[in-house]
């Protein structure tokens, strides 16, 4: 959560299930957090309005070079996160590649994540390197399918995801 930013209780509970996730996710939202529809949407506006959540989160993918992507840069969230919803985004693409940047206390923490099927093609630790060396951050590594790293500069978080991409091109 960032620092200063003050939130109610379903606000709360509304950030922590909503962070990487769809904001059109509404009816799962009031499900969970046992709110109306209308009032899961309330929720989301307001932390929209707080800048907590994007407003167009939708699970963009791009195609870099024949693969799939999916990069989200998630402001608030720590790096002891980025994994599970890193293996939650590999079953949503099926195949490919899903690059997530946690930043939270002016540092950040990247997750790269590479499907099975190709995890013997391209390396996940290759990957979140070039993120990490963005966040001003030396190493990072992992596995071919799971990778982490950290860096003390949470501003060039979106230059880590360009950073990614990139590297990504560049093996495809």
């Amino acid at each position: 959560m960032p620092d200063g930013t003050l939130l109610d209780e379903r606000e709360e509970q509304a950030y922590r299930l909503l962070v990487g996730l769809s904001a059109a996710r509404a009816a799962e939202l009031a499900e969970v957090a046992e709110l109306t529809q209308h009032e899961a949407a309330e929720v989301l506006q307001r932390l929209q309005a707080k800048g907590l959540v994007a407003a167009q989160q939708a699970d963009e993918v791009r195609d870099v070079g024949g693969v799939k992507l999916i990069g989200r840069v998630l402001n608030g969230v720590p790096g002891k996160e980025l994994k599970g919803m890193a293996d939650e985004y590999k079953k949503k693409l099926g195949s490919g590649v899903v690059a997530l940047i946690g930043v939270e206390d002016g540092k950040a923490s990247a997750v790269v994540g590479v499907t099975d099927d190709l995890s013997k093609s391209l390396s996940a630790v290759e990957l979140v390197k070039a993120g990490v060396a963005a966040l001003g951050g030396k190493g990072g590594g992992g596995r071919p399918d799971m990778a982490q790293g950290g860096g003390p500069d949470a501003a060039k978080a979106p230059e880590a995801l360009r950073a990614i991409e990139a590297a990504l091109a560049d093996v495809k």
